[in-house]
């Protein structure tokens, strides 16, 4: 049976479940993300995190969203860096989703979701994400939602210690 995926705003409570992913999924997460301080992968830590998420909620700069399914957090979907201007109404869209329920459709899900947020709630005209170059699966995720690859960020993310580049991804939204 297909479980339902859904999004919703993150709540300091989504602290603990986060924390608890975030320590089981630590290897698989390392090819994709930068070093965290060991504070990141506790409730505490993940508090603080959510409190600052929701600061700039209120400021209007992001929207930081979890994923669920059937009602339990399995992951995160956020957009970040939105630029509300008029003439620029765009922002840029992060995920993840616990190994436990990858290869179900809940990435692809989120994306498609929290694009409906971006265009409908935030009024977001642009969306724009970027992948590590060997990440294969989250490239799927965003072709499969519309969006196009246009241009590489040289030396965009530090992992593992070396700067490693970034395939730059863009879908109009509306269209």
């Amino acid at each position: 049976m297909q479980s339902s995926t859904t999004i919703r705003l993150i709540e300091p409570a989504d602290a603990a479940p986060i924390a608890a992913h975030r320590v089981r999924d630590v290897e698989a997460f390392r090819p994709w993300e930068p070093d965290q301080p060991a504070a990141f992968f506790t409730p505490e830590g993940q508090e603080e995190r959510i409190d600052g998420l929701l600061a700039g909620h209120r400021a209007g700069t992001v929207w930081p969203g979890v994923v669920l399914a059937d009602g339990r957090v399995i992951g995160q979907v956020t957009v970040g860096g939105i630029l509300p201007q008029p003439h620029l109404r765009r922002g840029s869209v992060g995920y993840w989703i616990t190994g436990a329920a990858q290869n179900q459709g809940h990435a692809g899900r989120a994306v498609e979701l929290v694009l409906r947020v971006m265009a409908d709630e935030l009024g977001l005209h642009r969306a724009e994400a970027s992948t590590n170059l060997e990440n294969l699966p989250s490239q799927r995720v965003l072709r499969r939602n519309g969006f196009s690859p246009y241009g590489v960020s040289h030396s965009s993310i530090l992992l593992e210690g070396s700067w490693r580049d970034a395939l730059l991804w863009e879908r109009v939204l509306g269209d």
